[in-house]
C-alpha cells in the first residue's frame, strides 16, 4: 500500500515555491497531511485484521516517532519497506545533484535503522525495486560491481533484522542500463529530471548521465531470461529497451554455473530458512559490530543459544577484524575457492580480501 497518496488536504493550499517555475514539490504537502492514522486504522479493521492478513506498507515521509504506530502488533501495518539507504541519494534540486553515497554514511544508516526498528517490530528489508535504479549500480562502488560484490552486497542484506524483498532480476545482478538518449526512456519523472537538470544549466550530456544513475527505468528493462534476442523475455517488441549485457547476464547462464550469483542467491535463502538457523534470522537481535574498521560492513545476529557473524569488506583494500571470540562453523562464503578463506573453525583472527563477505557461527 502506497500511503504517501492515501490523505490530502482538500483545500488545497499554496505552498512556497522551491523552484524557478512558481511550483512546489508535491512531498510538502503529503507532510502536511493529518488524520491519516485515524484512516488507516478504519482500513485495517475493516479489512486486513477479519483475515489475519500479512501488509506491507510503502512509507516515505513518516517522523520517526511515528514507527511504532506503523508496524508491530498494533501498527497499520504487519511491516514498512525500510527505505533508509534509497534517501540518501536524494538531490536538494533534483537528480543531476544526486550526491554519491558515502560508504561510512551507509553502513551507519542501515545498521541505525536495524537498531530502531527491533524496538518495536520487523521492516521489509530491499536493496531495489521498481522504483529506484539497480542496487549494484548504486550501492557498490565500481571495482565491486563483479560477481563478488554483488553477493556481497546480497548478503549483507538479506540477513538483516526484517523480512528481505528481493526483487525481479536481482538475483542475477542486473545493473543499470546504458541509455543513448531521453527518448530511450518511458518514465515521465526521467523526463522531468531531464528537463530539471538542463534548466539548471547542465548539458545534455552531463543530463542524461544523471537520469543514467538515478532513473527508475534501469528497474525496468525486461528481465534477462537468456541470451537470446530481446534476452529471452518476448518475440514481440518490449517497451523499454533490454540492457545490452544480457549476453553476459541472464539466468538461463547463471543456472549452469555453480558459482553464478543465482545459486548463490539460493544457497543465501536456504542458510536463512534453514532449520537450524531460521529462529535466529527471523527473531534474533541485530548487533552492529567493528564500525570503526574502515569499509568493512558487519554485524552479529543473536539469540540465547546462537551467534552468528556476518562480515564484508567493501574496500578496495584488504581488511582486519580480530573476533572477541572463535569461529565454530563457516556457514557461507563468496569465495569460489573455500581453501582460499581466511576463517577457519577456531579462527580469532580474519583477513578479509575486497569484496568477500564471510557467514559464520561463533562462539
Amino acid at each position: 500500500m502506497r500511503y504517501i497518496n492515501i490523505k490530502k488536504n482538500l483545500d488545497f493550499p499554496d505552498f512556497e515555491p522551491d523552484a524557478e517555475d512558481g511550483l512546489a514539490a508535491c512531498y510538502k504537502m503529503v507532510e502536511s497531511a493529518e488524520g491519516v492514522g485515524e484512516f488507516l486504522e478504519e482500513l485495517k479493521n475493516n479489512t486486513f485484521k477479519k483475515y489475519d492478513a500479512f501488509t506491507v506498507g510503502e512509507v516515505f515521509n513518516m517522523k520517526p516517532e511515528e514507527l511504532p504506530e506503523f508496524i508491530g502488533e498494533n501498527g497499520h501495518f504487519s511491516t514498512i519497506f525500510d527505505f533508509c539507504a534509497q534517501c540518501l541519494s536524494d538531490g536538494e534540486h533534483g537528480w543531476y545533484d544526486a550526491p554519491k553515497i558515502d560508504f561510512d554514511t551507509w553502513r551507519k544508516t542501515i545498521l541505525g535503522s536495524q537498531l530502531e526498528t527491533e524496538k518495536y517490530g520487523f521492516k521489509a528489508n530491499i536493496i531495489e525495486n521498481h522504483d529506484e535504479p539497480r542496487g549494484v549500480s548504486r550501492f557498490l562502488p565500481e571495482y565491486a560491481q563483479n560477481p563478488a560484490g554483488i553477493k556481497m552486497l546480497g548478503t549483507v542484506s538479506v540477513l538483516l533484522r526484517g523480512i528481505p524483498f528481493i526483487y525481479q532480476g536481482q538475483e542475477i545482478g542486473m545493473q543499470n542500463a546504458e541509455w543513448n538518449s531521453i527518448d530511450e526512456y518511458d518514465d515521465i519523472s526521467t523526463k522531468d529530471q531531464y528537463k530539471v537538470a538542463l534548466a539548471a544549466g547542465l548539458s545534455e550530456e552531463q543530463a542524461l548521465a544523471a537520469c543514467g544513475r538515478m532513473s527508475r527505468d534501469n528497474a525496468r528493462t525486461p528481465m534477462q531470461w537468456s541470451d537470446e534476442a530481446n534476452a529471452g523475455f518476448t518475440t514481440a517488441k518490449p517497451w523499454l529497451k533490454v540492457n545490452e549485457n544480457y549476453k553476459v547476464i541472464n539466468a538461463a547462464a547463471q543456472e549452469k554455473d555453480p558459482s553464478s550469483v543465482l545459486n548463490y542467491y539460493r544457497r543465501l535463502v536456504a542458510l536463512r530458512k534453514s532449520d537450524e538457523f531460521k529462529e535466529l534470522f527471523t527473531y534474533g537481535r541485530c548487533v552492529p559490530a567493528y564500525e570503526d574498521t574502515d569499509g568493512v560492513m558487519a554485524y552479529y545476529r543473536e539469540d540465547a543459544d546462537k551467534r552468528v557473524l556476518v562480515a564484508a569488506n567493501f574496500g578496495r583494500e584488504e581488511a582486519q577484524i580480530r573476533l572477541d571470540g572463535s569461529v565454530k562453523k563457516v556457514l557461507l562464503s563468496n569465495q569460489n575457492n573455500a581453501a582460499k578463506s581466511t576463517m577457519t573453525e577456531g579462527a580469532s583472527e580474519l583477513k578479509l580480501e575486497s569484496c568477500e563477505v564471510l557467514v559464520a557461527l561463533v562462539e
